[in-house]
């Protein structure tokens, strides 16, 4: 089983998100098959050093649903810090680049976030 440990501390978000997805998704690899997951780890440290631009912890929502009428929640990027730390921040845009299938939740199981 291969380790991939990504160093987030002053580099953007989406950069690491997408290097982190194609481990994940096994693209790296010359067995790259798209209906399985490879036996790969992938552990992003340090979040909580990451370049985030002020306006964008403003600006950024995130939305989620409910389920019931009015329940659309937009909480912005220092609300999600706040409440649930820079983790939640990597795992939304990590999800967000992986396929959107059955093997999605799979491959999110090998990511590994710490601050």
């Amino acid at each position: 089983m291969k380790k991939y440990v990504l160093d987030a501390e002053n580099k953007k978000i989406g950069r690491v998100a997408t290097q982190a997805a194609v481990f994940l998704m096994g693209k790296n690899e010359p067995t790259f098959a798209r209906n399985s997951i490879p036996e790969v780890t992938v552990e992003i440290i340090n979040t909580s050093k990451a370049s985030i631009a002020d306006s964008k912890k403003t600006q950024k929502t995130y939305s989620r649903y409910t389920g019931y009428p009015g329940g659309l929640r937009q909480p912005t990027m220092t609300q999600v810090i706040a409440k649930k730390g820079h983790k939640e921040l990597f795992k939304e845009a990590v999800s967000g680049m992986l396929p959107k299938n059955k093997l999605r939740s799979k491959m999110m199981n090998n990511l590994k976030i710490t601050e």
